[in-house]
């Protein structure tokens, strides 16, 4: 990025605006999944990413768990990723935390007494259920990278709890009901050895919820935790390094750093460095939502037209309890049932780049009938300038760039050639079952490589 891009404040110029929408789609990632409905079983137990519990709830095991994933329950994230500075003494870092509320939402209706607590209640003709619904939060701060010289620099969260009340005519009224949360987030940042000034930023989020204790019920202690977490990052007067693709000077420096329950990629425009986008959901770097994808589904867009689709064949009585579950699966049921003709079409795909195949490298199956010199039982393929064949062995080394983001964890495992496959276009992929996957034989689980992301192992040259 260059310095013209960057403004003082400690974040890229156009602030975040470029990595929201992406990370909006970390915010309600499975926070109402299809059918939209309350009594359907997978929403039933709410709430599956970046869930940061109170600590006294968590059990021993989950307290000294220290893995990536973010799926499961935690107390707190760490993220680890590395900045390149023009000047430790004007280098800012600005840090927006996000993450949901849970806010309890009741429906009461009116009896002679008062308000008694009901399930559901029907008002001139519309439903309202008791549910559990959720409200954004952001945090942001800035810090110089100079204050971080000494120890990190620490700040409380604290959001109030609260209770609204909305009149539903004479029939009744809505409650809702949000606990108290309280957070602390620490940044601090350590040089590390390279050609250029080069430093590591560690952003710790820790839920400091002193409640409940174990045995508590979960729903009782989503109340008191940060739903959803993730962090936005942005930095003035430098710009972030990739982990996943770091240059050669910083590959070291990219390997040491620990990321606990999220991790961080780059994010905005591609040719910018200024932003970072830490989640509980594994991405690759510049992470986009699609353009023909309308609006939310809570499915990261990934399968927009079969969901639309088969919201569609809803029933009147199944639309009207998604309607009645939450407004955002009533904004979901409303956009389907209105959406025109060429707007469903564009979500039946797109191709984002096209190589039309030469005469002379398509394969013999390309004309009708001639492929019968295609086996991929006994087809071979140069890996290293060695022929592989089915049997063969190999070692993983995926490309870093148009891949699978969780091919990462492939790096260096040794895998068994299942078989050699050809493309439309000609091209040569390899089929690899990994040698010490104990689900291979179970599940006759492949991956797909090209040539070029694969070395022969000396033992077996």
């Amino acid at each position: 990025m260059t310095a013209a891009a960057v403004s003082e404040g400690g974040a890229p110029a156009k602030g975040f605006d470029g990595a929201r929408a992406v990370a909006d789609a970390v915010l309600y990632e499975g926070y109402l999944l299809y059918p939209y409905r309350r009594s359907s079983a997978k929403n039933r137990m709410r709430w599956q990413f970046g869930v940061l519990a109170p600590k006294p709830w968590l059990p021993a095991s989950v307290l000294d768990d220290t893995s990536v994933a973010g799926s499961a329950d935690a107390w707190r994230q760490q993220t680890e990723c590395l900045i390149q500075v023009r000047s430790r003494d004007s280098a800012a870092v600005t840090v927006c935390v996000r993450f949901l509320q849970m806010q309890h939402r009741r429906v009461e209706e009116r009896s002679e007494s008062g308000y008694v607590p009901v399930d559901a209640l029907d008002v001139a003709g519309v439903r309202f259920l008791t549910f559990d619904e959720a409200v954004p939060r952001e945090h942001e701060f800035v810090v110089k990278v100079a204050q971080m010289r000494g120890a990190p620099v620490v700040t409380e969260i604290e959001v109030p709890g609260g209770e609204e009340v909305e009149q539903l005519a004479d029939a009744g009224r809505i409650v809702r009901v949000r606990r108290p949360l309280r957070a602390v987030v620490s940044l601090s940042a350590t040089q590390v050895e390279a050609v250029v000034p080069l430093f590591r930023l560690r952003l710790e989020i820790r839920n400091a919820a002193e409640a409940p204790a174990a045995g508590a019920p979960r729903a009782e202690a989503l109340g008191a935790s940060l739903i959803a977490t993730h962090s936005l990052l942005g930095v003035a007067g430098g710009r972030f390094v990739s982990l996943l693709d770091p240059p050669a000077w910083a590959e070291a420096a990219a390997k040491s750093c620990r990321n606990i329950h999220t991790f961080p990629v780059l994010a905005g425009a591609p040719e910018e460095g200024g932003i970072v986008l830490s989640a509980p959901i594994l991405m690759e770097d510049h992470p986009r939502v699609s353009p023909e994808s309308p609006g939310d589904l809570f499915d990261a867009t990934e399968i927009d037209e079969i969901l639309s689709l088969r919201t569609l064949t809803l029933t009147d009585e199944e639309k009207r309890e998604a309607r009645a579950t939450d407004p955002r699966a009533a904004e979901i049921i409303n956009r389907v049932e209105t959406m025109p003709p060429e707007v469903l079409g564009r979500l039946h795909g797109t191709i984002r780049t096209q190589r039309p195949a030469a005469a002379e490298e398509r394969p013999a199956w390309w004309k009708p009938g001639g492929d019968d010199g295609i086996d991929p039982a006994t087809d071979r393929v140069l890996v290293d300038g060695v022929p592989v064949a089915r049997g063969g062995r190999v070692r993983l080394n995926p490309r870093k760039h148009g891949t699978d983001v969780h091919d990462m964890f492939l790096i260096g495992r040794t895998a068994r050639v299942e078989a050699v496959l050809t493309d439309v276009d000609g091209s040569r992929y390899v089929a690899v079952s990994i040698e010490d996957d104990p689900g291979a034989d179970l599940h006759g689980r492949h991956y797909h490589f090209m040539p070029e992301e694969l070395t022969t192992l000396e033992d077996d040259r």
